[in-house]
């Protein structure tokens, strides 16, 4: 499955999705949306991948929203929120929903909703020349396609509230707050995350996810439940064999 937009490949056991409009930044398009859904969708169902890359063409992830593909004749009568549930919000669902690890990888520009993209894959990771912002307050617009959730849980609430008032901050700036995982070194962490049991890693960021809006006995139950099936798993039972082996 690949467009003109949107690439899609597979090769050691890793799916890439490559947003792929380089002449307008990778800005997002319904039709991108799309077929970025249907990727990942791909990559979910094929047994042969283990770890799925998304990262943008040229010098941009994605330079957010294009304003010029959105229907915008009659401002009055478009509905931005039914837009955004139709196309971002079904995305950042099945991104988060996904059992497999999912990396961003950020190769330059990522504002709006570019960056709430990434903010929903597992791990992001950043080029040295990377930026960062939000911008929806400048076009009298609020963060959304998940933003809202995820950017305060990573950086904090009072960072966030600073954030989002639009500047642009670097890869240096992004790692300090906390807003990527690590700066420049996409291959040694796939090759990790192509070795973790996927079993566990699905369980584990379940759990991690659901961890963040209940309370702990909610959570100590769903980590009994986990462990259940997880120590029931050939995964397991190999690693333990491995273990006394040594």
């Amino acid at each position: 499955m690949s467009s003109s937009i949107v690439l899609y490949k597979v090769e050691n056991e890793t799916a890439t999705i490559t947003l792929h409009r380089p002449e307008v930044k990778n800005a997002l398009s319904k039709e991108m949306l799309d077929e970025m859904f249907l990727c990942f969708l791909k990559a979910n169902d094929d047994k042969e991948v283990k770890v799925i890359v998304l990262e943008g063409s040229g010098d941009a992830f994605s330079a957010g929203a294009d304003i010029k593909s959105i229907p915008l004749e009659d401002m009055q009568a478009f509905d931005y929120g039914t837009y955004l549930d139709e196309t971002y919000n079904r995305l950042i669902r099945q991104i988060v929903s996904t059992p497999k690890p999912v990396v961003a990888y950020v190769n330059g520009l990522a504002v709006g909703a570019g960056l709430s993209i990434a903010l929903a894959c597992d791990y992001r990771v950043a080029s040295a020349n990377a930026t960062f912002g939000l911008g929806f307050l400048k076009i009298g617009l609020v963060p959304d396609a998940g933003a809202s959730y995820f950017l305060p849980r990573l950086v904090g609430l009072s960072k966030s509230m600073e954030f989002a008032l639009g500047q642009m901050v670097s890869a240096d700036e992004a790692l300090q707050m906390n807003l990527i995982t690590q700066m420049e070194q996409l291959d040694p962490l796939v090759s990790q995350l192509r070795n973790v049991p996927p079993t566990a890693y699905q369980l584990m960021k379940k759990n991690f996810l659901h961890g963040l809006d209940h309370h702990l006995e909610d959570v100590l139950q769903m980590e009994v439940d986990a462990q259940r099936q997880a120590g029931k798993t050939k995964e397991h039972q190999a690693a333990i064999m491995r273990f006394l082996k040594r």
